[in-house]
Order: C-alpha cells, then sequence, then structure tokens
C-alpha cells in the first residue's frame, strides 16, 4: 500500500525542515507521541536507530526508526517497524517561494501481520492516509504559529 499526503506551510523552506528534524517537536503534530529514544548511530542522520513510543488507549506503541537518507531541508527518508507493520517514509520539502515551501510525504507499507492490521488494511485502507494527512496538516498548523 503506498500513498501521498501533501501540504503547503506558509514558512521558509530551512524553518520547515529544521522543525521536522527536531525530536522535540513531534509532540505537537502527532497526537499520543511520547518519546522518542536514540539507539545507534549519530542521531538525526543517515543510518542512525530511534525507539519512539505513542500512547495507544491504555497502552504504548513501540516504532522502530532506521534513518536511511537525510538530505534536509531537501528530503529525509526512513524505514519503521512495528510488530504489525513495515513502512518507509519518504518527506520532501520544495521551495515555492522565499516563504512558502510544499511538503510532500510518501508512505509505503511494505509489510502488515496479524489477522486485525489485515482486516483493516482490506475493510479501510484510506484510515492509514486519513491520519498521517492529518498528523502533516497538524504539522502545518504549529510551524506556520512559530516565529
Amino acid at each position: 500500500m503506498k500513498f501521498t499526503c501533501s501540504v503547503t506551510v506558509n514558512k521558509p523552506r530551512a524553518q520547515v525542515a529544521e522543525f521536522f528534524s527536531n525530536p522535540k517537536y513531534l509532540k505537537e503534530y502527532q497526537e499520543g507521541f511520547i518519546r522518542k529514544l536514540h539507539i545507534s548511530g549519530e542521531e538525526g542522520q543517515t543510518g542512525a536507530i530511534s525507539k519512539m513510543y505513542y500512547k495507544m488507549g491504555k497502552g504504548e506503541m513501540e516504532l522502530t526508526e532506521t534513518i536511511t537518507d537525510n538530505n534536509l531541508p531537501d528530503y529525509f527518508s526512513g524505514q519503521y517497524h512495528h510488530k504489525h507493520t513495515d513502512n518507509t517514509m519518504l518527506c520532501t520539502f520544495k521551495e515555492l517561494d522565499n516563504n512558502t515551501t510544499q511538503c510532500d510525504w510518501q508512505i509505503e507499507y511494505t509489510a502488515f501481520r496479524g489477522f486485525i492490521i489485515n482486516a483493516m488494511k482490506t475493510l479501510f485502507p484510506s484510515m492509514f492516509k486519513k491520519q498521517v494527512q492529518k498528523w502533516l496538516q497538524n504539522f502545518k498548523v504549529f510551524v506556520e504559529k512559530q516565529d
């Protein structure tokens, strides 16, 4: 399953990429985000591995992020592993003018494990894109409020 979500952010590309790259801001646009724990490699750079934790109902969800290419402010790519899914993400930041940035996040789910997640993929495939688009819209709102 592959899809792309997009927004236009009314801020310069360098500033948009800076907010995107700093994990302290994840809680500002990803509901349920708890923390990011660096495991290995140079933090934030290609090859770095981190654990990301999200509140899910009464428990926590853990993702393992491996940065596959960090060439910000142009683009960022990563692989994400969860016990039920694997996906890749490519985020590009295109300068439209000095104060406007096009953000495109391309997501590709490469594995689904388990009955429930496979049922959700089959019955409600749009929910995956809706969640990413919601976070991207939240990101836009957050960045545009910053000075």
